[in-house]
């Protein structure tokens, strides 16, 4: 499987999983690859929630992020688990 398809699983994935809370701006965010193992890819995207919250902090979007591994030989998606990032002020948030 090439990474591209790997991508298109995971975006995929990560919109049939989490549609129906309001999934917007679905985004590559970082690939690692295993050949002849596993893709290891991260996606970001914004909830309704979200970007509501948003609006109350003062336009301070917020975003989750997921790392989605997806089967190099059959496209299967293996697991999916929270990725957190370092935020501006240095501390670490996943949403």
């Amino acid at each position: 499987m090439e990474a591209k398809e790997a991508v298109q699983t995971a975006k995929q994935y990560v919109w049939d999983l989490f549609g129906d809370e309001g999934v917007a701006e679905i985004g590559l965010e970082e690939i690692e690859g295993a050949p002849g193992e596993f893709w290891k890819i991260t996606i970001g995207f914004s909830r309704d929630w979200d970007r509501n919250l948003s609006s109350v902090l003062g336009g301070q979007r917020s975003r989750s992020y997921k790392v989605i591994r997806v089967n190099d030989k059959d496209g299967r998606v293996l697991s999916i688990k929270d990725r957190n990032f370092p935020n501006a002020l240095g501390t670490y948030a996943s949403k």
